[in-house]
């Protein structure tokens, strides 16, 4: 019989493409995966991955081990999200992701009234820039800009975050629009909407630094680094700040709420969606405005 955590390893392997990358997507040390991955082949006589200097390749049977592992795991996730939906109180842990954003200015700040309400649930709050694997059970609850397209989720649409163009109102600059410098984000962001937005505004202008998140721009607009794109949730709450409304074109995202349909009726995950939708909706600054 085939070992189940020797395949969960393999898996970690097929899609970080490198031993270091599963260990830590794991929380095992590199040894611990070379040798499942290992014993797994020496199990099926086959070998599975190519071991590259500085990644790991499938061979053609593991593509298509890899394809039944996927399944596999599928289905004990599955399996998991129905024991855990059977249970009826209001307790344990539900881990909620969202985007850094939301977490940092508007969801964190209220979670003293949902531990009131509560008390006997443990509310994990991540802030993600990157999407989470519901059906993986990498989170229980996502709040997310844009639709999902994973498999077997439920999504409803809580509002929307406009974007306006921020600077300080002592930015040496902001009489001089030809002389503006732009805070943009790293290339993590580089595919994202809202880049190139900000980028197609600024046009031959230079960029004057590259930032990973929101918060880091609120942090360099302060600083009179130069004109940054901000959610209107930052920049409009700022007395320091002015929106630029000139030649700038309208851009907003969508926020959406999503569960995994297994476990959508869980009491405990219910009141945390229930918790989250009424802080968004109730936030004047995550409907639309132009």
């Amino acid at each position: 019989m085939t070992d189940w955590e020797d395949i969960r390893h393999f898996l970690a392997v097929a899609r970080s493409r490198t031993l270091s990358g599963a260990a830590r997507s794991l929380k095992v040390d590199h040894a611990t995966v070379s040798r499942r991955l290992a014993k797994l082949e020496a199990d099926l006589d086959v070998r599975l991955v190519d071991r590259l200097p500085r990644s790991c390749r499938l061979t053609g049977i593991g593509k298509q081990v890899f394809e039944h592992a996927v399944e596999m795991d599928a289905e004990a996730q599955g399996i998991a999200r129905v024991a855990r939906a059977a249970h009826a109180p209001l307790v344990g842990r539900v881990m909620l992701s969202a985007p850094p954003v939301l977490v940092t200015h508007l969801l964190a700040e209220r979670v003293p009234d949902f531990r009131a309400e509560y008390p006997d649930i443990r509310l994990s709050l991540s802030a993600q820039g990157q999407l989470v694997s519901l059906s993986r059970r990498e989170a229980d609850v996502a709040v997310r800009f844009g639709r999902s397209e994973e498999a077997g989720s439920v999504m409803r649409k809580l509002g929307t975050m406009a974007f306006g163009l921020y600077a300080h109102r002592a930015y040496p600059h902001l009489a001089r629009p030809e002389n503006w410098q732009f805070i943009a984000w790293d290339q993590s962001y580089g595919d994202m909407s809202q880049q190139s937005w900000l980028l197609g505004i600024a046009g031959q202008r230079p960029v004057a630094c590259e930032l990973t998140h929101s918060s880091e721009h609120l942090v360099a607009v302060r600083a009179k680094v130069g004109v940054a794109g901000l959610p209107c949730l930052l920049g409009d709450k700022d007395p320091d700040l002015v929106r630029i409304h000139e030649n700038v074109p309208y851009y907003a995202r969508d926020v959406w709420l999503v569960v995994h349909r297994d476990l959508r009726k869980n009491p405990a995950i219910r009141a945390v969606m229930d918790f989250v939708s009424q802080v968004i909706v109730k936030e004047p600054l995550l409907r639309i405005s132009r």
